[in-house]
């Protein structure tokens, strides 16, 4: 039986979600947004390129939930943009009501389903999703730790002139300012970046990763990252439609991992069918501890301030 993929909101986000995973063959996709038309128009647009690109999957647009009973996976791009300026925290209030009437709508038409959050501020919309939808906590998934990686690992990339395929890299901790990218654990072809750059380098890199997403809303001006979002996203889906039982860091819920209880934070996890499978916890330097410490503390905050 193909598998049902539901992606609410149509905006720059979902919409490339949904075209990434039609194109990778994972299954039908649900496109569902507010404004009438949008995702009518792009789902109509995307499913015309098929013949193009020689894909058999369907893809439909609706401003209704009723079309998506049934999904095996849930993915919620829905909320507000960050605009120059603006932190990720800063669209909290506006996106908490948003996440909530999503999932309110959506998680009882597919008990069943895997739920990834988008939605800035992620880890914390993660946790919204979570309470709002009842389901286990291993089956609401933050994606921001895979896009953060992605970030490590592209600019370790480029700095030293070398294939982003020979680059490993783990970013701990919530999707803000506070991330933890590891530099131990962050590999060139199984050699770790430290016998490679002096610190200085290693602490200028780890500090563009915290701020990429703000460096693309500066550059922007009119919007915020969507290409790179979308593919983690995408990498996520298909872990989890097709059990790959693959470890990718995600927000997930932690209830004593990591010396945290009862808060989202980007960890290694193994993606499969039954979506944050298991919590991979690897040791910290006492520094790297706090550090992680002081990003869940973050998201704590933002969980508190939500009213659930």
């Amino acid at each position: 039986m193909r598998k049902k993929i539901t992606v609410v909101g149509a905006g720059n986000v979902g919409a490339t979600t949904a075209q990434r995973i039609l194109e990778m063959g994972l299954g039908d996709v649900v496109l569902v947004d507010v404004v009438e038309g949008v995702p009518q128009g792009k789902a109509l647009d995307l499913a015309e390129s098929t013949p193009v690109v020689g894909i058999s999957g369907s893809i439909t647009g609706t401003n209704s939930y009723a079309e998506t009973k049934g999904s095996d996976l849930i993915i919620i791009t829905a909320g507000l943009a960050r605009k120059p300026g603006m932190s990720r925290d800063d669209l909290l209030a506006a996106n908490v009501k948003i996440v909530a009437e999503v999932t309110r709508q959506a998680a009882p038409l597919s008990p069943d389903a895997v739920i990834i959050v988008v939605t800035n501020p992620m880890d914390v919309m993660a946790y919204v999703a979570a309470k709002v939808s009842g389901f286990p906590y291993e089956r609401v998934i933050g994606m921001g730790g895979v896009l953060d990686s992605a970030r490590f690992r592209t600019f370790i990339a480029m700095e030293l002139g070398v294939s982003v395929e020979n680059t490993h890299a783990f970013v701990l901790g919530g999707h803000g300012d506070a991330m933890v990218p590891l530099a131990r654990y962050s590999t060139v072809s199984g050699i770790p970046i430290t016998e490679l750059l002096p610190k200085e380098k290693i602490d200028a890199l780890v500090e563009r990763t915290r701020s990429g997403g703000a460096e693309i809303v500066g550059l922007l001006k009119t919007g915020s990252a969507y290409y790179a979002p979308a593919a983690s996203s995408a990498q996520m889906a298909k872990a989890i439609l097709k059990d790959e039982k693959k470890i990718l860091p995600c927000s997930v819920y932690l209830s004593g991992q990591y010396c945290c209880n009862g808060v989202y934070a980007g960890v290694p996890v193994k993606l499969g069918s039954g979506g944050a499978e298991q919590i991979i916890e690897i040791k910290l330097t006492s520094e790297e501890q706090a550090a992680f410490d002081k990003s869940a503390d973050a998201v704590k905050s933002g969980q508190a301030a939500t009213g659930f």
